[in-house]
């Protein structure tokens, strides 16, 4: 089998984030009215999967939440699509199961599992996709070489993750509110990995001709109330290990006043940033096309332009 052990040091609470996702996907009609970025995200990494021009037998659908990745591969306008074979994982099965369904051109098979240990040989898929659920995982490094090896060869992974600025404004206002009422911070917002670390990060784990980009995503709210029970309804509560659990009304009213004097639009609405990192990398093949040599090119791009 393809696994690697629970890593020792942990940032995040992976037993309550099972909690919260099967908490959210409970209440079915809140958690399918706040699927919309999770839809956007996967629409948007279906797009980049419909480029590579290739069946794809078998597919890990990594963390894949309540079947993003299936819904908006189903609607595209690649019909029949490219997958024969798509298996589903999620560390909430009430997550996993809250949309039982199955396309007619598109066979699903579902799995619960923790994205943290992948529970698959080595070569098995022939790509592995990821829609925003890497963002919760404590060894990322390590769960990236997991599905390097879960990859038959010349086979690519197609991630999208939080990272980088997400949620700046909701971070800054309720750092300030706490200073301002507690006299001390406690984090709220989960700690995002920087779309300059990602390279590093897939070439570590054995990623080649790999791509990098980062899209934002501003969605608008009435006020902090309704944007952290979104958060909630989409299972994106914050889950990190030294979280202080209580937040005080207090907190949240001063933290609403700040948002709105240093974010706030002029229609008296609140704007929240997610900066969605993009990644596409391959795993190693003989005869797989390779990159040239740097100062190898033998035309100045100046004759050119």
């Amino acid at each position: 089998m393809n696994s690697i052990s629970k890593p020792a040091y942990r940032i995040f609470d992976r037993n309550l984030k099972k909690i919260q996702r099967n908490q959210a996907a409970s209440d079915i009609i809140k958690s399918r009215n706040a699927d919309y970025l999770k839809d956007e995200v996967a629409d948007r990494l279906v797009d980049r999967l419909l480029f590579i021009k290739r069946e794809f037998e078998t597919v890990l659908d990594l963390g894949a939440g309540c079947g993003h990745f299936a819904k908006s591969l189903n609607k595209s306008k690649y019909q029949p699509p490219p997958i024969k074979t798509l298996i589903m994982t999620d560390i909430s099965s009430k997550m996993l199961n809250r949309d039982s369904v199955q396309y007619p051109n598109l066979h699903i098979e579902r799995k619960e599992m923790d994205e943290e240990i992948i529970q698959f040989e080595e070569n098995k898929f022939d790509a592995v996709v990821c829609n925003l659920s890497m963002h919760w995982i404590n060894d990322l490094p390590g769960c990236l070489i997991q599905i390097q090896r879960s990859l038959k060869p010349d086979c690519p992974f197609l991630g999208a993750m939080f990272g980088g600025d997400t949620l700046f404004e909701l971070r800054t206002s309720l750092q300030l509110a706490e200073m301002e009422r507690m006299g001390g911070i406690s984090p709220r917002v989960s700690p995002m990995t920087e779309v300059r670390d990602m390279g590093s990060l897939m070439s570590r784990a054995g990623f080649k001709l790999n791509t990098i980009d980062v899209d934002e995503i501003i969605v608008d709210f009435p006020d902090i109330f309704t944007l952290m029970r979104n958060l909630q309804e989409m299972g994106e509560n914050n889950a990190v290990l030294s979280r202080h659990h209580i937040l005080s009304r207090d907190v949240l009213l001063a933290a609403q006043a700040i948002y709105k004097q240093l974010h706030g639009n002029k229609d008296g609405s609140i704007p929240a940033t997610f900066s969605v990192i993009y990644m596409i990398g391959w795993k190693e093949a003989e005869g797989q096309p390779r990159p040239l040599e740097r100062a190898s090119a033998k035309t100045n791009l100046k004759d050119v332009l």
